[in-house]
């Protein structure tokens, strides 16, 4: 499957797809996502030329691996809930999810990706690719809006500025009447984060890393601030959870570190808001 059509900023779904594919590979998997691997494999590009680095791969894999989590328990609770992935891209968290017949799976995207998508990947029977782009109003009116919505960004909210993220919380909370919103951060730029960076990015011109344009937050309490429908419901950082033994060695020494340097932890979280 050729990309090559695929602008700059859809291009930035490759490295998190290769990311979940180069976990796959290893004899002991955060993530274990074969299909992953699979849509990698139906892709011609340049793959190497991506931020695909030994410390980039099993964050990438377990913040997806948090945000599943959070998915299937709210789903356990909610058994006919929405799905709303923002900004699917490739991901296969449908199939890895596997929810059950009462849910609706909603993969919002750009045209173009959604069409490379159902190129790829296999389709699941809840999974309904909603083609918009997430910066202009409307893209939510294909969605129902009276179910308990389960609303998750993997790797979005980074390319988006302040102002978009901000508008974004208000399209979630003011189109879905309740549900849990959760996003992976990687909190804002300080000097413990730019050491973290130079283990976990890399200078290939191709680094979707180029392209960010929001930090993160200070304190995960800040879209409460922008947003009163929004409550914290829980603040995870991925350098503190126990798959953080199976980090390369670098990433081990930040993990170690993240318990003694708060802004090591918020480098790399999965936080969730009620609404």
């Amino acid at each position: 499957m050729d990309v090559s059509h695929l602008a700059p900023l859809e291009q930035t779904a490759l490295l998190t797809e290769y990311c979940r594919a180069l976990d796959q590979r290893v004899a002991q998997p955060i993530l274990g996502d074969r299909w992953a691997a699979e849509t990698v494999d139906a892709i011609d590009y340049d793959f190497a030329s991506l931020a695909a680095t030994p410390s980039v791969v099993p964050l990438v894999a377990l913040r997806a691996k948090m945000l599943d989590d959070v998915i299937r328990s709210f789903l356990s609770e909610h058994r006919d809930a929405v799905v709303v992935d923002l900004g699917a891209g490739l991901s296969s968290a449908v199939h890895r999810v596997g929810p059950g017949a009462g849910v609706d799976w909603y993969s919002v995207d750009r045209p173009a990706v959604l069409a490379v998508r159902a190129a790829v990947l296999p389709s699941h029977p809840a999974d309904h690719p909603v083609p918009a782009d997430l910066t202009a109003p409307g893209w939510a009116e294909q969605i129902p809006a009276d179910r308990p919505a389960m609303v998750f960004a993997d790797g979005l909210i980074a390319f988006l500025d302040e102002s978009r993220v901000r508008a974004l919380l208000t399209d979630v909370t003011t189109h879905f009447a309740t549900g849990v919103l959760a996003f992976n951060d990687y909190g804002p730029v300080s000097r413990a984060n730019r050491l973290l960076g130079r283990l976990a990015t890399s200078r290939k011109t191709n680094s979707p890393h180029n392209q960010w344009n929001f930090s993160g937050f200070a304190d995960a309490r800040r879209p409460e601030s922008w947003n009163p429908a929004l409550t914290l419901r829980d603040e995870q950082s991925v350098m503190q959870r126990p798959e953080a033994a199976m980090f390369p060695r670098g990433l081990r020494l930040a993990a170690r570190l993240s318990h003694r340097i708060p802004a090591i932890a918020r480098k790399a979280r999965v936080l969730s808001y009620r609404f």
